[in-house]
């Protein structure tokens, strides 16, 4: 993965729901070709988001011992644009877990507004499924992202100082 389209987990509960935050600067390079004059958030990117941020989800409920890798969406509506300055919350539910795969409803929301909402699909991938030159060495989960869970279950459990 190349990129993290999300700056922190605000609550995770395992097996059940995730949600993650995304500033929106304007320092971000997309900003300046999507359109000039008007800089909003690509939407594949938001999408993008929510993936990162269901697939950890999806992940940490087989305790990240299957690869996880984004199969469909369905279901995907945008209800307005995000715009450079506002702050991105987007929530993930589990609503199916399988050997196969997962299903997570998503929603994207800005100052308490719904911006998008999806169905995905993710799904469980072996060794033999992975591409030639492809280590199996749970490639999702090895990177930024698993950094921003660890500092979310970091943050959650109480100090030992007192």
């Amino acid at each position: 993965m190349r990129w993290t389209w999300i700056d922190r987990f605000e609550s995770f509960e395992s097996g059940k729901s995730a949600t993650a935050v995304k500033n929106l600067s304007l320092a971000e390079d997309h900003f300046a070709d999507h359109f000039p004059g008007f800089p909003v958030m690509p939407a594949p990117l938001i999408l993008e988001g929510l993936a990162q941020t269901g697939g950890i989800l999806v992940g940490e409920a087989n305790q990240f011992e299957k690869n996880v890798v984004l199969a469909k969406m369905n279901n995907v509506r945008f209800h307005r644009d995000a715009l450079a300055g506002e702050q991105l919350i987007y929530t993930t539910t589990l609503e199916d877990l399988n050997d196969t795969g997962a299903r997570v409803r998503a929603t994207v929301h800005s100052g308490g507004e719904l911006i998008g909402e999806a169905e995905i699909m993710f799904a469980h991938v072996t060794a033999a499924q992975l591409p030639p030159g492809l280590p199996d060495t749970k490639f999702v989960f090895s990177g930024e992202l698993s950094l921003l869970l660890r500092a979310a279950e970091a943050a959650r459990k109480p100090s030992a100082a007192k």
